[in-house]
């Protein structure tokens, strides 16, 4: 069994991690099989300012084709090279990431071909992106080209089954994996290094300060809910983004600057010491196609408020267990939400301890082992 994974960027650090995990469990299930990730670029040009941090390490065999943004990689560059790096590894499963990359769907047609079984990995939901039927109609085409798939939860599986893919074919349904080990760790040292500092409750944003993320509703919700009731809760958005500037002449003009904080952008592995310092994670998207910080807050053992647009909602929300949804076009379901919590406070420990019970089975270790049985069992059939 030799498998090939087609990668966009080596600066995905929670599919390192799933790599990483992939290729323990195949030497310890498989030791006779090979693996190897093929990287088309380092990363993405809007990350390129994202900063590593080089105590963590991931043991996965992988090959970067180009040393530089995947934005600046010409179509017949990826295509040569993913050929070339296909005929030179010889593999018996191919797992592309999406159809969106043509060079990426185009050796898939010719893995096909080849008798080499196909795996496609895929995120994408019905309602995190305004569809055409002549789009619709071109990737039903596609993805039933494909003999297996692998998708973050529910949302993304439905998207499929819609395009007329067999749910038999749906190997993984919980692909939407994070480094829950440096997460959970790094959370519980932050948590210990604060002590009694953490006093003020507090609802957390962290992500790109960017339209789609709907922070004004946000802010303005937290206007009238903080208005309206005694007790004393703050919000903290962690991120930077085109609307940052925006969003704090909003707070100003609602006189928030006390109670509303915009911390700035940090890398992934400092996202666990804000975490530490709150309470509750509020996701107000507007569109979403999972929403990996709903994974990291419930690592963390905290309750979620979650938009209902967000790919995360089905699979990892339950209301009134370990957290809420709302529309996130209604900013009063919003305020209903945030409300529960400032009047409930006693509510926030045993739902996030049931938010940690709830993302065990989205563990990389776990979703790893699975995705190792699908590729063997793939290679056995004729």
């Amino acid at each position: 069994m030799r498998i090939l994974i087609i990668h966009n960027q080596l600066w995905a650090h929670y599919k390192s991690r799933l790599f990483s995990e992939i290729y323990s469990s195949l030497k310890e299930k498989y030791p006779e099989s090979a693996f190897l990730v093929v990287q088309i670029a380092l990363y993405e040009a809007s990350r390129s300012a994202m900063q590593s941090d080089e105590s963590i390490v991931y043991d996965y065999p992988y090959q970067v084709l180009f040393s530089r943004s995947l934005d600046s990689v010409r179509f017949p560059e990826r295509l040569k090279s993913l050929f070339k790096a296909f005929h030179t590894y010889k593999p018996t499963v191919l797992n592309i990431t999406g159809y969106f990359d043509w060079a990426q769907v185009l050796l898939m047609f010719y893995a096909r071909m080849r008798g080499v079984k196909v795996v496609l990995s895929s995120e994408s939901s019905s309602a995190d992106h305004n569809r055409s039927a002549l789009k619709e109609r071109l990737k039903r085409f596609i993805v039933n080209r494909a003999n297996a798939f692998f998708c973050f939860g529910k949302t993304s599986a439905q998207y499929l089954e819609s395009l007329g893919v067999n749910p038999a074919t749906i190997l993984v349904r919980n692909a939407a994996v994070i480094d829950e080990e440096i997460i959970r760790t790094r959370y519980d040292l932050a948590k210990k290094q604060f002590g009694n500092e953490h006093l003020i409750r507090k609802f957390i944003f962290t992500g790109r300060l960017a339209p789609e993320k709907n922070l004004s509703l946000l802010i303005r919700a937290f206007y009238n809910v903080q208005h309206t009731d005694s007790g004393s809760w703050q919000l903290l958005l962690v991120g930077d983004g085109p609307e940052r500037d925006l969003l704090e002449n909003l707070t100003r003009s609602l006189n928030l600057a006390d109670k509303v904080t915009f911390a700035g952008g940090f890398p992934w592995y400092k996202v666990p010491e804000w975490l530490a310092k709150s309470d509750v994670l509020v996701l107000p998207s507007k569109s979403e196609p999972w929403g990996l910080v709903v994974n990291e807050a419930m690592t963390c053992g905290m309750p979620v408020l979650v938009s209902d647009k967000c790919g995360c909602a089905a699979d990892l929300v339950e209301p009134g267990k370990n957290g809420l949804t709302f529309d996130p076009e209604n900013q009063s379901a919003l305020e209903e939400a945030m409300r529960f919590f400032m009047q409930n406070p006693d509510r926030i420990v045993p739902m996030g301890n049931e938010s940690m019970k709830m993302i065990a089975p989205f563990s990389s270790k776990h979703v790893a082992s699975r995705m190792a049985d699908c590729y063997k069992s793939l290679s056995r059939k004729g």
